[in-house]
């Protein structure tokens, strides 16, 4: 790569004024010492600060309910960047089964499977009978539609969904939307909602008053990270012209493996981490893919996020961990801690 090149992703991904906080562009924080951030949304503007050891707890208190992201478990990939992928999602089950408060449910956007076999279904479901929440919500990764185009993945996880796997349902006045952007997609292209589940999500939102807090959840992120590498969706500005309306949005997504966040407007885009392996970060290798670290890092790269929502403030709290504890300022290739991303 030039280095032309590398300094404009540089300057895209990294533009960071004098205190720290890029107020209207990418944040990245601390993606590969997995250092989490809490979340809050109050009055539809977000504001993060990076969380210590017992932020967790502290983020709980008061809260009206909680909920557990995981995502890109990849079960059946068993190459050097992660060797048993089962393990590391074992792992992360044991750390929300740990949690002091029961999350009322988890969600999981997607790659639940390596090649979408039978088997590696089997395996996910013998895993996650163990998680302390029973409920759980799915939406699919590509891996998961490889060799049947979806038809087990919704046989499985889809029941009562609409078209390739889009459904909506309230908890608690938050209405969550899992939308599926990764049907017929193309090797390394972008993903796309497509017309008629545009139109379906529209409807969705009809008649809903603009105060009702609303999550999004799909697979690859609903906004452009990386173009080259399909880390965007093509059709997402229309589907986010349907929650303008809306005081306060969270859009939640897998896919890239890593954390990266940003605000726009009454919105706040949010990745996570995968419980199964890394990838590098946007431009900083020839392509996208599973990224080998020393095994001794590996579990500081892979986490959850876990999500606390506050009825009296419409406020929600996002804390990503790591599945094993790290020092930000040792841990190999850390990125850029940034705290207090609130808009002006």
């Amino acid at each position: 790569m030039s280095g032309k090149k590398q300094d404009l992703i540089d300057q895209k991904l990294q533009d960071l004024n004098d205190d720290g906080i890029d107020r209207r562009g990418f944040l990245k924080c601390m993606a590969w010492a997995g250092t989490g951030l809490v979340w809050t949304l109050s009055g539809g503007i977000p504001g993060s600060r990076a969380f210590a050891k017992s932020s967790g707890k502290d983020a709980a208190k008061g809260a009206d309910f909680s909920f557990v992201q995981i995502s890109d478990s990849h079960i059946g990939f068993n190459k050097l960047a992660n060797p048993d992928v089962t393990a590391t999602l074992q792992t992360a089950i044991n750390k929300i089964n740990a949690m002091p408060h029961k999350p009322d449910f988890i969600i999981h956007t997607g790659d639940l499977s390596q090649l979408s076999k039978s088997s590696e279904f089997d395996t996910l479901d013998q895993v996650l009978k163990g998680a302390s929440a029973k409920q759980i919500y799915f939406v699919p990764g590509e891996h998961d539609m490889l060799t049947d185009n979806g038809e087990q993945y919704l046989q499985r996880y889809g029941k009562g969904t609409k078209g390739a796997g889009w459904y909506s349902f309230d908890h608690k006045g938050v209405h969550f939307v899992g939308l599926v952007n990764v049907a017929n997609l193309k090797a390394g292209g972008m993903g796309s909602l497509g017309h008629e589940q545009l139109e379906w999500f529209e409807d969705d939102l009809k008649g809903r008053s603009a105060s009702t807090p609303i999550v999004l959840f799909a697979h690859i992120p609903l906004w452009t990270i990386y173009p080259d590498w399909g880390w965007g969706t093509d059709d997402s500005e229309q589907a986010l012209s349907y929650v303008k309306r809306f005081g306060s949005v969270t859009v939640l997504n897998g896919h890239i493996h890593q954390i990266m966040q940003k605000i726009e407007g009454k919105v706040s885009f949010h990745t996570a981490m995968s419980t199964a392996f890394p990838q590098p970060a946007p431009g900083s290798a020839p392509s996208a893919g599973p990224m080998k670290v020393p095994a001794d890092q590996l579990q500081r790269v892979l986490g959850i996020t876990d999500v606390n929502y506050l009825v009296s403030g419409r406020s929600l709290a996002v804390i990503d961990s790591p599945l094993a504890d790290s020092d930000p300022a040792t841990a190999n290739g850390a990125g850029s801690a940034v705290v207090d991303s609130t808009l002006e």
